[in-house]
């Protein structure tokens, strides 16, 4: 039984990596669109905006977004599991001249890179919502070891609903379980024509 669901688990988590790099073999990636999404841009240059310090952007994709952070002053480390979209987000960095230190591994096993915090952010822009169930506690347990006291998690995710497969999809409900120690500080429904969400999630400002 224990084999059987191990097997199972293994290509899960193989055919999530397949169609990631199949997006980005293909030069089509829907969720990297080349634009900063405004709820970021609201959280880092609107009212009651944070002092900028140490960032980590959970599935990258090609850089925008963590170029966007450097630009304003965060000190941004950035994680991608496919080695196309890495390559691409450095040298977007490099032309932009901003300081991102960008890093190809697997958002679920962060013991496993030179990431290791503490973080005042975290942005995931549809990184969790698709990964395999099985994973998610160890990305809870990832950012939660790194995060600062009263660090903030902004996480952009697609609900259950808007596909057909047994995987995808995050709500508000399991976030607010998974993440011990963390409050759910906001819901915003996304513009999507599919059920999309903006998460804010909030780490103790002290922490026993």
């Amino acid at each position: 039984m224990n084999e059987a669901r191990t097997a199972a688990e293994l290509d899960q988590e193989a055919a999530v990596r397949r169609m990631l790099e199949d997006y980005y073999r293909n030069g089509e990636p829907p969720w990297d669109s080349g634009v900063t999404p405004p709820e970021l841009v609201a959280l880092v240059e609107g009212p009651g905006a944070p002092m900028p310090g140490r960032a980590l952007e959970l599935g990258c994709g090609t850089g925008t977004n963590a170029v966007y952070l450097a630009r304003h002053g965060w000190r941004v480390t950035a994680v991608d599991l496919v080695d196309r979209a890495v390559r691409q987000a450095r040298e977007k960095a490099a032309e932009a001249g901003a300081d991102v230190t960008v890093v190809c591994g697997d958002a679920t096993r962060l013991d496993e890179m030179d990431v290791p915090g503490p973080y005042d952010l975290f942005f995931d822009l549809s990184c969790y919502c698709g990964i395999p169930p099985h994973r998610r506690d160890a990305y809870a347990a990832g950012l939660t070891k790194r995060a600062a006291p009263g660090a903030r998690l902004l996480m952009f995710g697609y609900g259950p609903e808007a596909f057909d497969d047994p995987i995808s999809g995050v709500t508000a409900d399991e976030l607010a379980t998974r993440f011990t120690g963390w409050r759910l500080a906001d819901v915003t429904p996304g513009t999507n024509p599919v059920p999309t969400f903006w998460f804010t999630l909030d780490r103790a400002a002290a922490m026993s």
